[in-house]
């Protein structure tokens, strides 16, 4: 199984830039479908972004499109998403999730993922 750890949360101002990191040990990185997801107070967890264990192919939640980017470093088994023009609306709490499913296509449930991290706390405020 893999271990996964965030980082890069923080609080930022209405337009502003983050990037998180998601640090992985156990099993190789590369052996997962991976996605980020989030989680604002009183909110169901939603899907945000996903990668395919190559990074060949990436999917993301309408609201996010053109603002972040979801990508990977293998050997350095390490996840990240690229935040740009941040909105008080992304506030959450930004998980990072791996999965064991063989397909990549429309991994966009939380019951699609297996492995989970803590969380960091991203605030943006208007």
């Amino acid at each position: 199984q893999v271990q996964l750890v965030e980082s890069g949360g923080g609080l930022v101002q209405a337009g502003g830039s983050l990037r998180l990191s998601c640090a992985a040990s156990g099993r190789t990185l590369s052996s997962y479908n991976m996605a980020w997801f989030r989680q604002a107070p009183g909110k169901e967890r939603e899907f945000v972004a996903a990668i395919s264990r190559s990074g060949g192919g990436t999917d993301y939640v309408d609201s996010v499109k053109g603002r972040f980017t979801i990508s990977r470093d293998n050997p350095g088994n390490t996840l990240y998403l690229q935040m740009s023009s941040l909105n008080p609306e992304d506030t959450a709490l930004y998980y990072c999730a791996a999965s064991a499913r063989l397909l990549f296509s429309g991994l966009v449930r939380v019951s699609d993922y297996n492995y989970w991290g803590q969380g960091t706390q991203v605030t943006v405020s208007s």
